[in-house]
């Protein structure tokens, strides 16, 4: 594979706290700057990775605290946006999918965190296992 074709990663690790969102929305918009995205796609992706952090933060970790790994991915013209959480996970990904379906006990969380990634990513897959944590992984293609 030549150095051109080779894909670019970025790798980082955040605390789970609710401030760690503006980072890693910030960051991977950094890094996706080398596609030349338009602004619709840099907010695209900023909204869908605020959403997947948001959920590690409240949903797997519960508020209690954990580590947030984040991958970025950019090969030809796609981008790919993994966070994972080592929290309690998903027992059900199909419900937990469904608008307006929410854990949160003090019902301040609408459940539209997985619609909005995939409104705005091209493609969206949920992985989890009970008491092991999640992993959602975002692709969009960039136009141009």
């Amino acid at each position: 594979m030549s150095e051109q074709n080779k894909p670019e990663i970025l790798k980082m690790e955040l605390e789970a706290l609710s401030q760690n969102e503006e980072f890693a929305r910030v960051a991977v918009a950094v890094f996706m700057a080398r596609l030349d995205p338009t602004l619709e796609e840099v907010d695209d992706v900023k909204t869908a990775v605020s959403e997947a952090v948001t959920n590690a933060v409240i949903h797997g970790y519960q508020g209690k605290g954990g580590i947030i790994y984040i991958e970025v991915t950019v090969e030809g013209q796609e981008l790919t946006v993994s966070i994972r959480d080592t929290g309690i996970g998903i027992a059900d990904i199909k419900q937990a999918m469904e608008p307006m379906f929410t854990t949160d006990p003090d019902g301040v969380r609408s459940g539209m965190g997985f619609s909005f990634m995939e409104a705005f990513m091209d493609q969206v897959e949920v992985k989890s296992e009970p008491d092991k944590g999640t992993a959602v992984i975002m692709k969009k293609k960039i136009s141009r």
